[in-house]
């Protein structure tokens, strides 16, 4: 069995055996544990000999000590507090011989090494401490050269699987060969991008990701390593094992795994983004007429796994202002591709400045996709970088020449609609009615003094009674001057609507009779319902 790694504090020795393994070489067969069993998978990368009674200035982690006793024959009373002292600074064990100079060890010593587990070892009278020396670090420096050889045939051959073009897949099932154990490449949000292994310990791996999300570290039959590349975190490669021999080796191997993971999703991440302006300069071209024929356009949007040729719509979803605009159009790319993918995975969609275009069949629920993508895209958000978008949907476009014009109505829609209902609106172009007129007005400011020379003391809502008395009139417009119904829909008496209805007609004109006017104010009112006018 291969033996840990740990990190030396000093040498260039990182890897070594353990105590129980020592105690298996031939010239310690008839070595003796006085004490600390529980301490037998303790790491023994150097031998010392201690020769001098202040032995702890000279010692290092990991030291196997071999002792006659000498240098304490004349305090024996010193021995219980060696123990932690050499415990504390992190020995692997303590070897000696009695007989000599020390008759025995005192019991002190002994109960202070089984509570430490700390191993006590008896040497043999008859074998040299060079022979030891000899026979343990030359199992010590094959095991390091073992361990070496193997992970630099890991590095070989995962390093040949990015040569050869591979991908995740090919990483994992790399590694699963390597290991014997299953593996898994997962993404920041926990999603599993590539697996291999037996299919049980697949699935036991698969189970057990979701528990695994937000931890650190490993257990004894996980192990898992992040995947960095660029500063940023791509996510994990994660290796389970049942029957929980994942060594430190093994997780060395999964520290190389997870370098070559970074480049592989570096380099895809770097095909996707030329492909990703292909794709949208492409569909830049279509809507804005310069793409060509129809012919072409189809024929090259096939190219794509685009179908342009049967009714669609268009839809565009635009950031709505106030987000951190250059992290939020990665986010919302990534999301309505996702969506587009789920719905209409024909479908074209790209990502253009402040913006995303989608082209999807015309039998679906603009709506659901919408609803769909905001939802991603709000997963995929911080708190500290909020931010929406609106979203536009064209009238029915029947072919690709016609997909300009769809394209414009699709972006008045998801403007108009964002001043009618605010941030995070979805508007279709053929709901838009009067609006889509009031918004080719350019000149806000006549707009704004058309409103108040109509409306006058009730464009304002600086008085609770004028805006109460706009509402009246609204639903009175509405209701095409129903007396009877309006007062239905405000809960008011009869009486008291005709009362408002005096009032209301002092400040703006005869509108029951004029219908002149009455148009009039039913445009202010539509303007003031457009927000950022």
């Amino acid at each position: 069995m291969e033996p840990p790694v740990r990190l030396a504090s000093t040498g260039t020795i990182i890897h070594g055996v353990s105590v129980g393994e020592v105690l298996g070489v031939s010239t310690l067969a008839e070595a003796k544990l006085i004490a600390g069993r529980s301490g037998l998978d303790r790491i023994v990368q150097r031998l010392n000999v201690m020769e001098v009674p202040d032995i702890l200035a000279w010692v290092k982690p990991h030291e196997l000590l071999l002792t006659t006793g000498y240098p304490l024959r004349n305090t024996p009373q010193s021995l219980g507090r060696l123990v932690a002292d050499l415990d504390e600074r992190g020995l692997a064990a303590l070897a000696i011989k009695l007989g000599r100079y020390v008759d025995e060890l005192p019991e002190e010593m002994v109960e202070q090494a089984d509570r430490l587990g700390f191993p006590l070892i008896l040497l043999p009278n008859d074998v040299g401490f060079d022979d030891i020396l000899n026979q343990v670090l030359t199992d010590i420096l094959n095991r390091q050269a073992a361990v070496l050889v193997r992970a630099e045939e890991a590095h070989r051959a995962l390093v040949q699987v990015v040569l050869a073009g591979g991908g995740l897949d090919e990483v994992t099932a790399e590694v699963s060969g390597l290991l014997d154990v299953a593996v898994a490449a997962v993404d920041g949000s926990g999603r599993v991008q590539a697996c291999a292994g037996p299919a049980d310990h697949v699935a036991a791996l698969r189970a057990a990701i979701p528990r695994l999300a937000g931890t650190a570290g490993g257990s004894p039959t996980f192990a898992w390593v992040p995947v960095v590349a660029g500063g940023h975190h791509h996510g994990r490669i994660v290796a389970h094992s049942p029957a929980g021999q994942l060594r430190d080796s093994d997780i060395g191997i999964l520290e190389r795994a997870a370098t070559v993971a970074a480049l592989v999703i570096t380099r895809q991440e770097a095909v996707n983004a030329v492909e990703s302006k292909y794709r949208a300069d492409f569909l830049r071209d279509v809507l804005t007429g310069r793409a060509g024929g129809a012919e072409r356009v189809s024929a090259r949007a096939r190219a794509f796994g685009w179908d342009l040729e049967r009714p669609v719509t268009v839809l565009v979803a635009e950031l709505d202002p106030y987000g951190e605009e250059r992290l939020a159009q990665d986010r919302l790319s990534v999301a309505w591709t996702a969506a587009m993918r789920r719905h209409d995975p024909r479908g074209a969609v790209a990502g253009f400045s402040s913006e995303v275009v989608a082209i999807m069949d015309a039998s679906l629920d603009p709506s659901r996709v919408a609803r769909d993508a905001a939802a991603a895209f709000a997963d995929a958000q911080s708190a500290a970088s909020p931010a929406t978008f609106s979203t536009g949907a064209s009238r029915l476009c029947s072919g690709p020449e016609t997909l300009p014009e769809a394209y414009a109505q699709a972006l008045k829609a998801a403007r108009v609609g964002r001043q009618l209902h605010g941030p995070a609106a979805v508007a279709h172009f053929d709901q838009l009615g009067v609006y889509r007129l009031l918004s080719l007005v350019s000149d806000t400011e006549e707009l704004h003094a058309f409103v108040r020379e109509t409306l006058g003391p009730l464009a304002s809502d600086d008085d609770a009674e004028n805006a109460d008395l706009r509402r009246t009139l609204q639903v009175l417009l509405e209701t095409n001057l129903n007396v009877a119904e309006t007062a239905r829909r405000l809960h008011f008496h009869y009486n008291t609507l005709r009362y408002r209805i005096g009032k209301l007609e002092r400040m703006l004109g005869n509108f029951t009779a004029d219908h002149h006017l009455r148009l009039n104010l039913t445009l202010a009112l539509h303007v003031l319902r457009m927000r950022g006018i």
